[in-house]
């Protein structure tokens, strides 16, 4: 079986996380089962539920794998001064990170899934500790903050799964359009709310 290959009897839990997460960007999170992981990594069908005993535990490693991913690629936007610039390049990552993995905020912070998960509640922590320094540094208030960012990710997650629907792809068939139209979103809202002076 050609499978079999793509594990070497390393960290078959990173390997599972890693087949699931494929899973979900090809055929979206309904789709996940632990059986499927397992032979898209190449092992028995029994061999995953060691580290797996449920298709829940193996849906939230899998989110906490996908807010990891976000993390990395949202930090990258620090490297720009404007705050309001670092907002909007939020925007236009995210939308590519949805239309990519098939998985955002939607699953990242699903209360079902968070709930008693050490792992992913700290996974989702490190995506807002990006955020939110951005959102403060613009409003200048912890509420206004919460605020803009509610609005923000709302316009980002938005665009991005009316890009994946097909419902925008007629008029603006490259993910860039859709990721360019969620910044400009970024853009207006920061320009809005942010503090004057």
């Amino acid at each position: 079986m050609a499978t079999r290959a793509k594990y070497h009897h390393g960290d078959l839990r990173a390997a599972l996380v890693d087949a699931a997460l494929a899973l979900v960007a090809e055929q979206g999170v309904d789709a996940l089962s632990v059986a499927e992981a397992a032979r898209r990594t190449g092992v028995s069908a029994a061999a995953p539920y060691r580290h797996f005993p449920t298709r829940l535990d193996l849906l939230k490693a899998t989110a906490a794998r996908a807010a990891e991913l976000l993390a990395a690629e949202l930090a990258k936007v620090n490297e720009l001064s404007d705050p309001r610039d670092r907002l909007a390049e939020t925007a236009r990552v995210y939308v590519r990170f949805v239309v990519r993995h098939h998985a955002g905020f939607d699953l990242i912070f699903d209360e079902r899934l968070r709930v008693g998960d050490q792992a992913l509640a700290e996974a989702g922590r490190a995506v807002m500790d990006i955020l939110l320094p951005i959102a403060l540094e613009i409003t200048g208030d912890a509420r206004a903050a919460l605020d803009l960012l509610e609005k923000h990710t709302a316009a980002a997650h938005g665009y991005a799964v009316l890009h994946l629907s097909g419902f925008m792809r007629r008029r603006a068939p490259a993910v860039e359009d859709i990721a360019e139209g969620a910044a400009e979103v970024s853009r207006a809202l920061a320009t809005r709310d942010g503090r004057s002076g």
